[in-house]
This record gives C-alpha cells, structure tokens and sequence, in this order.
C-alpha cells in the first residue's frame, strides 16, 4: 500500500508539507495506547473473576473458610493488584517501545535486548528480593496465615502483626518484634488455626491408684467444659487418654483436649492450676524430686579432716 500523502500549504506561503507520514504516525501511536488501555481494562476484568473464583471455591473447601468477609475481601484486593501490576507493567514497557519504533523509525531491537541484559543483572543482583515478593504472594494466596495469628517461622515465634508481600512482622511474649523477609518462610506453623490441643503430661508417684488419678482428671476437664467462663473456649474436655510412661520420677499421664485455637495457653494454665488443688484435695500425690546432703565428722580447730588424712 502506498504511503498516505497529504500536502498542506503553509500560511505564509512556500513550498508545500506533505503531513501524511506525521497523520499515520499519529493515528499508529492513538492505536497502540487505545490497545494499550483496553488489554490493562481486560486484565482487571479477567483478574477478578479468576481471583473471585478460585478464593470463593477455596473459601468452602479449602483452608480460607474461616476467615470472615472482609479478610476474604482484602485477601481478594490484595491477589488482584499484585497481578494486574504485573500485567500493567509488560503491557506500558511493550507499548512504549512500540510506540518508539512508530515515532521515530527507531530499530527496538537492540534496546529489547539492552532490557533483557539490564533485566538479568537486576535479577541477579536483587533475586532474594524477588523470592521474597513470590513467596510472600504464594503465602497469602494459599493462607498459610494471616494477620493476628500465631505462627511460628524461619525460627521464631510470635502473633503476626504485620504483612506484607515483602516480609512478615512478629512479637514474641517478650515484646521483642521479628522482621522476617518472606523469602525465608519454608515452613510456616500456624498455632492458631481453627482449633488446638491442651496436650499436658501429668506425673503421680508410683504406688499411686491410676485410675483414681484419672478419674480426677477427667472430673475436673468436665467441670471447666460446663464453667461459664471456660464452656466457650473448650470444644472437648480435657481427659486421661492414656498412660504415656513409667519414668524415673513417676508414671506419666497423658492428658488431652481441644479448645479454640487462640485459648490453649489459658485453657492450659488453668487445667494446671485446678490439678494443683484436686490433687491435694484427694490425696494424689506428684513426685517430687529428692535431695540427700551426707556429712562427715567435723575437725575441731586446729585438726585436719578426718577424709584429708
């Protein structure tokens, strides 16, 4: 096809301009950023129907279905900006160039292959950066945990109280915060999941009736499931489930329950706190341990040891 030719005369007069080049040109760029637009409106529309998918799919089946409505909305938010960035960022760095090579005739092939050096020493020189993004991303896609949970992580423990693609802010029960870069996330243990375990050994002295022990045991664990205080916090009564070991000290019983997630420190110390009582109470006795200091004669002044001679 011929090239358009459109020839103006100026005002002042002259030689006639032929525009038409100029007119393509600009029609080339209007088309390019017009694409541009409609692909980056597409990316929203298409991103938030896949995200609203999988995380209303997830939300019934998988591990997202306690979480409230907001949580799930921010997690939501959250996915959706994160990939249409991405696509947003290839789409203007594609159509600037393409809009280069139209207005200025320039040759984008070397500059793509510039980029894509630029790219790798980039890459090369902040890739623990990028696994952070990445696994922050697939952490909050996939729920390991959230904001306000229990967790323990890259060796150490505490209530999440930030994060961020980037990285994952803890307080330990010293108030000392932990910043952990997400990269170093390989396996996160959420403490405070749904549901927890009162998981306790209780040690009585040999000779002790076991299953008196046990009955007192399971007699208190029933007694704190109907207290109005603690009925809400536990989902089963602490009960013997069985005897675990017969040590040194004394037989060990294992002692188990299960309570809501976030009250298994205080379900615990206070199982702990009654035992003390019931125990005493009934004449079940815990080992305790022993301590024999021996003596020899003492010298009188003057005199050496008899065990130094």
């Amino acid at each position: 096809m011929a090239p358009l030719e459109i020839k103006v005369t100026p005002p002042w007069g002259g030689e006639s301009l032929d525009i038409g080049p100029y007119l393509g040109s600009a029609a080339a760029i209007l088309g390019i950023l017009v694409a541009a637009f409609i692909l980056i409106r597409l990316a929203h529309v298409f991103v938030r129907g896949i995200v609203r998918a999988l995380l209303s799919r997830e939300t019934v089946e998988g591990t997202a279905h306690e979480l409230t409505a907001a949580e799930v909305k921010k997690r939501q938010d959250t996915i959706e900006t994160l990939v249409v960035n991405v696509v947003r960022f290839f789409v203007v760095v594609v159509a600037g160039l393409m809009i280069l090579e139209t207005a200025f005739r320039l040759d984008i092939g070397p500059a793509i292959a510039g980029l894509g050096i630029i790219g790798i020493a980039v890459g090369l020189g902040t890739q623990s950066l990028v696994r952070d993004y990445l696994n922050g991303a697939l952490i909050l896609v996939e729920n390991h945990y959230a904001i306000g949970d229990v967790v323990r992580i890259a060796g150490v423990s505490g209530k999440v109280e930030d994060f961020t693609l980037r990285r994952t802010t803890l307080r330990d029960q010293d108030g000392t915060v932990h910043t952990v870069p997400n990269g170093l996330v390989n396996v996160a243990s959420n403490l405070t999941r749904e549901w927890a375990r009162v998981n306790e050994d209780v040690r009585v002295v040999y000779g002790t009736d076991i299953q008196k022990a046990s009955d007192v045991v399971d007699r208190l664990g029933r007694a704190m499931a109907s207290d109005p205080e603690w009925a809400a916090r536990i989902l089963e009564a602490p009960r013997v489930e069985r005897v675990s070991q017969l040590g040194e000290y004394g037989v060990t019983l294992k002692v188990l329950g299960t309570v809501r997630a976030s009250e298994q420190w205080a379900v615990s110390g206070e199982l702990r706190k009654r035992l003390l009582a019931a125990f005493a109470a009934e004449g079940v006795e815990m080992p305790q341990p022993q301590r024999f200091v021996v003596s020899g004669p003492k010298a009188r002044p003057g005199e050496t040891p008899p065990d130094a001679k």
